[in-house]
């Protein structure tokens, strides 16, 4: 029997990295459906411009999820404007890709600080708030790469298990508090930063919206584990069933073992380039991605 759905009317919801990609899109679904939205961006203007676009109340509020400070003054600002925050949502990533021996030692901190800081500072935060009135979701957007091994981006795959694995810790934690979250796993989806990547075969690449609808699906159902698309979960199962030699085979047969590794430069140098430059004061003006969408 489906789980009868919950109105999500009148909740407040930050979301960072909502100027653009999934974040936007999630903004933007919730907003449909009468929540009050907060955006996290270090792009203010984009965020301002997203926050109008939305209407309904939305803000847009500058943030660098690397920064505790900044992300507390983000959730402060959030609530002083527009009550206590009932959803957080942690999109905020990026994704430079390369042979791993090839990255530079600034690309990892910068992707460490981002993807899994930004979420862990996040996630403190968020409790500290929620815990003390038994209530709240939190959602944390991974990847189907942070239940896998993809060539040509270790270190992006090493953030999103960790998310994977932080989010089912703190679910653990969580039991009986009233507090939920949620760990949402997409395959590749068409946003800026996926530019030049192959498809895997079998699973399409997903419209930002898609995976909003997922987002919106696993507050108003509380579901934890969110792959999307859902028949993705099947496809984990089956591999997970499967010796490892088959299931490199399959990978390599399936073409995922190419998503990462088989890019054209061309079509990614805007984004690695804007990546590259994710860091406050240093990215170019309406360029920044601290707080970019992670897929």
């Amino acid at each position: 029997m489906a789980k009868e759905r919950r109105s999500l009317s009148g909740k407040v919801v930050a979301i960072t990295g909502g100027a653009r990609g999934i974040g936007k899109s999630t903004a933007t679904a919730l907003a449909r459906r009468g929540c009050r939205i907060a955006i996290g961006d270090l792009d203010t203007g984009l965020a301002e411009q997203t926050a109008a676009e939305l209407g309904g109340g939305a803000i847009a509020l500058e943030l660098d999820v690397t920064d505790r400070d900044s992300f507390s003054a983000f959730l402060d600002e959030a609530e002083r404007q527009l009550g206590p925050v009932d959803v957080l949502v942690n999109n905020a990533g990026i994704m430079p890709i390369g042979r791993f021996a090839d990255e530079d030692d600034a690309t990892a901190r910068r992707m460490i600080d981002i993807n899994l800081h930004g979420v862990i500072f996040g996630t403190k935060l968020a409790l500290a708030r929620m815990e003390p009135r038994n209530s709240g979701h939190i959602v944390n957007i991974a990847s189907q790469a942070g239940k896998a091994g993809l060539p040509g981006g270790a270190t992006y795959c090493a953030t999103k298990h960790a998310v994977v694995g932080l989010s089912e810790a703190v679910r653990a934690e969580l039991q009986d508090s009233g507090v939920e979250i949620s760990c949402v796993m997409p395959a590749v989806v068409k946003t800026e930063l996926a530019a030049g990547l192959k498809d895997v075969r079998g699973v399409k690449n997903l419209e930002p919206e898609e995976v909003a609808d997922a987002i919106v699906e696993a507050l108003e159902t509380n579901r934890f584990e969110v792959w999307v698309p859902r028949s993705s979960a099947a496809i984990s199962t089956v591999m997970n069933l499967v010796p490892r030699r088959g299931r490199e085979a399959l990978a390599r047969f399936m073409k995922a073992d190419q998503v990462l590794a088989a890019v054209d430069p061309a079509d990614r140098r805007a984004y690695e380039e804007r990546a590259a430059r994710s860091e406050p004061g240093l990215e170019p003006e309406g360029e920044a991605v601290s707080a970019k969408p992670a897929d």
